[in-house]
């Protein structure tokens, strides 16, 4: 069954921003990690499907090469000191800012993102180029530790970089994704060598540019182009810890890969992610939410919504109005803020979402808002689409469509919603709603996700960039953000300095009575509370 599902239009712009030029384009691909005469790829315009832009794709020898040039620069960028370091980077939050329309451009242009979405990344780099500006020196200063011996033993924990990073960054948030894990990886004294995805390689060598540009040595952050099939292996090959972003299936090869080298791996996955409403949820408030969990970046991030639980106190205030709300965002492609939803980035992207939706209709989904392609608007647009009576046949059940889809259930009990949330074996990000915020934290609590914003779809707890943020189970390990975020690209060392007496029993006195002593003096350790 399928309701009225209409929504406003914005009308689609056929050109480009004046400032993708040929030649400001040719400025970033001529950075891809390429022998010359080589093989080209050509990526395409999300709004329009008309060419974007020709990449040098690299090969096999191009990206051993571009490690050979990171090791050496590598050397030299660890004993930089970090002062150094560290102004490089905050040089570089305010070329960001400074010239954030030439990125915003390119996002749109490249995926398909409305402005807002484009923006938000921008501050986003900001905000993590300041944070680990600010905090390296303090996350990689010697810190003391207790010794085995107290006062005997001097023991301190060193951290030194790993030497070059791996990086894999997709599509969907090409900025943040590129930048954001790189930035700690760099502070942090390493070289990194990136495969961006190559529909949005064009953010990530901007945003290398621009670094550059504030004082990087060029060979401390390269980038190769090409298919996984073809540079995938080489950049695994010669890596020393692979920071990767993207499906759980990929995630699991290169997890496999990385442990047959006995290299650390970092790996944010999949999810399908729940959001709960509460019986006591500010209606309002929580209709403007939802709109932002499930249709930022027409749903192709990692952390949206994909999956509402409300309470059967509210349901039918809550969804009628979430429904009219979705109705009237206003759908298009414009280099502006006058548009609230974009368009999806890849024909494949489009195909699952539309498979998706129309599998969950044939089954008796019933279409509350959206539903349809719009080809009126361009090649890869969708409506932002509420399904109500899903259920577990249907393939967006359980399976993440990473597009502007909700599904939207009514519970009558806490613990039956608490539970449905946690039936998935992904868990990245979750949402609670309520006026009651210890009773919704506690219900946060309980929510088996890396994440789990309260009053919020995810915005606080990923800006929260002091705190880790990650997945459980399939949607991967490692963190990102926090003190984790810089020191996992790090090597933990321990230096001990045994002074004076050490473990073995001084001359003149057997062991036994050594053993005794030392007995005595553990006991006494932990009478008088010591650590």
């Amino acid at each position: 069954m399928s309701l009225d599902h209409s929504a406003s239009v914005t009308t689609a712009a056929s050109n480009l921003p004046a400032t993708l030029t040929a030649s400001f384009l040719d400025r970033l691909t001529s950075q891809v990690a390429a022998a010359p005469g080589g093989t080209t790829v050509t990526t395409t315009a999300p709004y329009t499907g008309e060419p974007l832009a020709v990449l040098p794709a690299s090969t096999v020898d191009d990206v051993d090469a571009a490690f050979a040039r990171a090791r050496i620069a590598q050397t030299a960028w660890a004993a930089t000191p970090i002062e150094e370091r560290k102004q490089i980077f905050l040089r570089f939050h305010d070329l960001l800012l400074e010239r954030q329309k030439e990125a915003l451009d390119l996002m749109q242009a490249e995926n398909g993102k409305t402005r807002r979405d484009a923006f938000l990344e921008v501050a986003d780099i900001a905000i993590t180029a300041r944070y680990y500006a600010r905090n390296v020196k303090r996350l990689l200063a010697p810190k003391r530790r207790h010794g085995a011996l107290p006062f005997l033993t001097h023991t301190t924990e060193l951290h030194h970089a790993k030497g070059v990073v791996t990086v894999i960054s997709p599509w969907n948030y090409p900025l943040s994704m590129a930048a954001g894990d790189a930035i700690p990886a760099m502070l942090a004294g390493n070289a990194v060598v990136q495969k961006p995805d190559t529909q949005t390689a064009l953010t990530a060598l901007w945003a290398r540019d621009l670094l550059v540009e504030a004082g990087l040595p060029a060979d401390i952050w390269q980038m190769v182009i090409g298919r996984a099939s073809t540079v995938g292996d080489p950049l695994l090959a010669n890596g020393d810890y692979v920071m990767f972003t993207g499906s759980t299936a990929s995630g699991r090869q290169i997890a496999q890969k990385a442990g047959e080298r006995l290299i650390g791996a970092s790996l944010e996955l999949g999810g399908k992610n729940p959001m709960i409403v509460l019986p006591d949820a500010d209606i309002d408030r929580t209709v403007k939410g939802a709109i932002s969990a499930a249709f930022p970046s027409t749903g192709q991030l990692c952390v949206s919504i994909e999956r509402m639980y409300v309470a059967d106190e509210i349901y039918d205030q809550f969804v009628p109005a979430f429904a009219e709300a979705t109705k009237a965002l206003r759908i298009g492609a414009a280099y502006d803020f006058t548009v609230d939803v974009g368009c999806l980035t890849t024909p494949s992207q489009l195909e699952t979402v539309t498979n998706h939706v129309n599998d969950a209709v044939a089954k008796g989904a019933t279409v509350l808002a959206g539903g349809k392609a719009r080809p009126d608007l361009g090649p890869l647009f969708y409506e932002p689409t509420i399904l109500a009576d899903v259920t577990p046949d249907m393939t967006l059940f359980e399976h993440e469509t990473f597009g502007p889809v909700v599904a939207i259930y009514r519970y009558s009990d806490i613990e039956d919603a608490v539970a449905r949330a946690n039936a998935t074996p992904y868990g990245l990000n979750a949402s609670v709603w309520g006026r009651n915020g210890a009773r919704a934290r506690a219900v946060a609590a309980r929510i088996h996700s890396g994440t789990v914003n309260v009053n919020e779809a995810f915005t606080a707890a990923w800006g929260s960039i002091d705190a880790p943020m990650g997945g459980m189970g399939d949607s991967g390990l490692g963190r990102r953000h926090g003190a984790d975020g810089l020191l996992k690209y790090t090597e933990a060392q321990t230096v001990a300095h045994q002074r004076l007496q050490g473990f073995n029993a001084p001359k003149g006195v057997d062991q036994e009575k050594w053993a005794q002593f030392l007995t005595n003096a553990l006991k006494t350790f932990k009478n008088v509370g010591m650590r």
